[in-house]
């Protein structure tokens, strides 16, 4: 499938435009799943202003859309339409401040914030070890593991929002729940400050190893998967209802619920976006069926099915 090419139309009202524009831009070979079909057009700005001169002056009735590094995504595969913002190498900049702070841009790995404060014996900051994301997704949906989560280490965070306005925002302000943000759903993360605390570096490096051995060792990290599937449910776990509702290891073509984890869904070589969606609502409702209780997606869904 392909869609109109609206580039010349964009550039036309940007001509100031610095970053990038590609119509038609395959997502299937950036996403963790491998699947999905392409944006009408993704951009790429060069750094925070050049994504608000963008969104400042393009037709306010164009769908946008941020994706990082879609390691909790599922692009249907039919694509997305409107524009695809994928924030790079402007967004990549991490840097140790003073009073055991660590500013990072939000196309920065969670796992890179986590070895940088290691490096620099800054305690608090290892459970990023365990996101398999970049911190633009962890700030959007409050992202956490290892006993830790993304508003324990916050302390403010930078956004743009669709008029192209820059926002400084408190950790405070963002009302940031299990697994979500208050921040608007417009807002555009483009840098965070993290609060560390003083550590020793002996104990940093064991938990971080602790942390790699735990995953290897529960999760299919070297399959094409993305992540938790579902949001763990209050007092319960997402795995645990899965398994008890027979799921383990059942299939919708080329999709799998993951034999080693079940809040993990698999693509075993030819699945595509439908199975591995469909294959999550079948087990959202055996799970009703069986439980009571409902699951709700972790994984976030973008765009139109073929």
């Amino acid at each position: 499938m392909s869609f109109a090419d609206i580039t010349d139309e964009l550039r036309a009202r940007c001509p100031e435009l610095r970053g990038r524009l590609k119509a038609n831009a395959e997502l299937a070979p950036i996403t963790w799943f491998r699947v999905g079909g392409p944006a009408q057009v993704l951009f790429t700005p060069e750094d925070e202003a050049d994504l608000a001169y963008f969104l400042k002056n393009i037709d306010p009735d164009l769908p946008v859309m941020v994706i990082g590094l879609c390691s909790n995504m599922i692009v249907r595969d039919g694509g997305v339409p409107g524009i695809v913002i994928r924030l790079g190498r402007g967004f990549g900049k991490i840097m140790i401040e003073e009073d055991y702070r660590v500013r990072a841009g939000t196309a920065v790995p969670d796992v890179k914030v986590a070895r940088t404060a290691a490096d620099a014996s800054i305690a608090g900051l290892s459970f990023f070890r365990g996101i398999p994301g970049s911190i633009g997704g962890a700030l959007r949906m409050n992202g956490g593991a290892y006993g830790g989560e993304t508003v324990d280490a916050l302390v403010e965070a930078r956004a743009v929002d669709r008029q192209g306005t820059i926002h400084v925002a408190t950790v405070d302000s963002l009302n940031m729940t299990y697994r979500h943000s208050g921040a608007p759903a417009d807002w555009i993360f483009t840098e965070a400050l993290f609060q560390g605390r003083k550590g020793d570096p002996d104990e940093i490096a064991a938990e971080m190893d602790s942390i790699t051995e735990r995953r290897e060792a529960s999760q299919p990290i070297k399959s094409r998967t993305g992540g938790s599937t579902f949001k763990n449910p209050p007092g319960g776990k997402s795995w645990q209802l899965i398994d008890e509702a027979g799921c383990r290891g059942l299939t919708v073509g080329g999709a799998q619920v993951s034999e080693k984890h079940c809040n993990f869904l698999i693509n075993t070589g030819d699945a595509t976006a439908a199975d591995i969606e469909t294959l999550g609502e079948t087990v959202r409702a055996r799970v009703k069926e069986t439980s009571g209780i409902e699951l709700d997606w972790e994984i976030k869904r973008i765009g139109v099915p073929a």
